[in-house]
């Protein structure tokens, strides 16, 4: 009977939300001229605001308004968009509060519930916790990290909420989007679902993965739609891409080829410094960085230097890959539960042979350490990132091969505040001098999964001491900070510094409360 039930679910999970358009793609004319006129100093706060009236309405009276003498834009969009994000205020920041108490308060304040859409905003059934800041929405691979911060905590009951939340995205849309936005629709995140049911899993018990499996097949179709047609003969169809020997490896990649409406003006801006691509390429490339999470870095560009060289479309990255290697394994895991051998040997064998060409095109002998793929130029990127733990993270290196990346960390990447993202400095936000929570974590536990607990020890123990030093002199955390310079905040990027924060909280809460010393 449990078997039957888990085939209809299955079944069932095909995506049933009709199509909803962005605020870009409705108000048209009116979008371009705010967004490029940069009537609000961050591009995301106009798609955030919600409509006093229909937004067809809207932009037909723009039209018209637009004529009259002495109009003014910023006059007509105060007129017509409010911002109704309820914040709680009643917070206050105490320099007398521990660290974690502070964060332990600070759960009640990040966390939201939207029952019905609000703008741009999809309504979600349960509770769900934000990273804070401009970023008010339940975000993909920020919430693994909170969760992890929650598990810490005991909070399993916001855990499972925000899970819930997930399958009924997958439900609804057929994957998990960015965030709960309409203009995210196009786009994930790196796909980190398996993991947190594994999370959840480990306090609730094996049956955990029964409950999941539709929504674990439903992710893994999504990222693996295109297949057919890159193995007759397309080489890249969507997500996935064909490598020269016959097996499939996977890409970022979001199917629209026009500015992001949250950051509109900084797409257009780098399209036209662009030489001798089209816009459209551009804006395919930029929307396929920023699903990687890691918008943007350098990792990306053939100029490390300059973001209109971004090519993240030819691109095979490590660290996708291998948590498509964990959704296999999750999947396989699955199956055992349910005692389907044929079906858990078919996912194992699916990981077994991503492991193998994660090894085959990933893997730099000389180096000691892995790096992303560039299918179109058939070659590694030669870019270091701390990307090329996440073999590590997901168990699929070697002892030896874990040992050097142990030593490539320790001798290029660590810094005195902990991991830096990158070995190249950019005006990026995902480069050095930036650290960012998500790599301190992934790294420690890549290390402690191969016995490389000093090193483990030792990048924890700069990055908390780098997190206190600042929450000590501010009494925040912040999405990012500079390795480089413990006590000095991270910068960079198409916006500012965003206090909060989520992941930072999550991980913080994680490695404070960690028994492995």
């Amino acid at each position: 009977m449990l078997k039957k039930q888990i085939k209809a679910s299955i079944t069932n999970i095909t995506g049933i939300m009709p199509a909803i358009k962005a605020p870009d793609e409705v108000l048209g004319e009116l979008f371009s001229d705010v967004q490029l006129r940069r009537i609000h100093p961050d591009g995301k706060t106009f798609v955030d605001l919600v409509s006093e009236r229909r937004l067809q309405q809207i932009a037909k009276a723009y039209q018209k308004a637009k004529l009259a003498p002495g109009f003014d834009l910023h006059d007509f969009v105060n007129a017509h968009f409010k911002d109704y994000m309820v914040q709680d205020t009643t917070y206050q920041a105490s320099s007398d509060r521990s660290a974690t108490d502070h964060i332990e308060k600070l759960w009640p304040v990040l966390t939201r519930s939207t029952y019905r859409p609000r703008g741009s905003l999809m309504p979600l059934p349960y509770p769900y916790i934000v990273p804070g800041g401009r970023f008010l929405e339940q975000f993909y691979w920020d919430s693994y990290f909170i969760m992890i911060g929650l598990a810490a905590g005991n909070h399993y009951e916001m855990i499972d909420d925000m899970m819930k939340n997930y399958a009924y995205m997958i439900r609804k849309i057929g994957y998990v989007p960015t965030a709960n936005r309409t203009y995210f629709l196009t786009r994930s995140q790196p796909p980190f679902f398996a993991q947190m049911v594994r999370l959840l899993a480990a306090a609730k018990g094996r049956r955990t993965y029964v409950q999941y499996l539709p929504y674990l097949l439903a992710e893994y179709r999504f990222w693996m739609k295109g297949s057919k047609e890159a193995r007759s003969g397309a080489k890249a169809s969507q997500r996935v891409v064909q490598m020269p020997d016959g097996s499939l490896l996977n890409r970022y990649y979001d199917k629209k080829q026009t500015p992001r409406p949250e950051s509109y003006k900084e797409d257009v801006e780098a399209a036209m410094r662009a030489h001798g691509r089209t816009p459209s390429q551009v804006y395919l490339d930029i929307r396929a960085g920023a699903e990687s999470g890691w918008d943007f870095s350098s990792r990306w560009f053939r100029d490390p230097q300059d973001i209109s060289t971004i090519h993240t479309t030819d691109i095979i990255p490590v660290d996708l890959n291998c948590l498509l290697y964990g959704l296999e394994q999750t999947i396989a895991t699955a199956y055992g539960v349910l005692k389907q051998s044929i079906l858990a040997k078919r996912f194992e064998k699916k990981a077994a042979a991503r492991a193998a060409a994660i090894q085959k095109y990933c893997w730099h002998e000389d180096n000691g350490f892995y790096y992303d793929f560039d299918f179109v130029a058939e070659q590694q990127t030669g870019a270091d990132t701390l990307a090329g733990v996440y073999p590590l993270f997901l168990h699929l290196a070697s002892a030896t091969q874990a040992s050097r990346v142990a030593d490539r960390l320790e001798s290029h990447f660590l810094q005195a505040g902990g991991l830096s993202t990158t070995l190249t400095h950019t005006p990026q936000q995902w480069d050095a001098p930036n650290g960012w929570a998500p790599l301190q974590y992934t790294s420690i536990v890549g290390l402690r999964n191969y016995g490389l607990n000093q090193l483990a020890n030792e990048i924890k123990d700069r990055w908390l001491a780098a997190n206190d030093t600042v929450y000590a002199a501010q009494s925040k955390f912040v999405e990012k900070y500079n390795v480089f310079e413990p006590g000095n905040l991270g910068g960079g990027g198409e916006y500012e510094l965003q206090d909060g924060f989520g992941w930072t909280n999550g991980v913080y809460m994680a490695l404070m409360l960690d028994k492995e010393t």
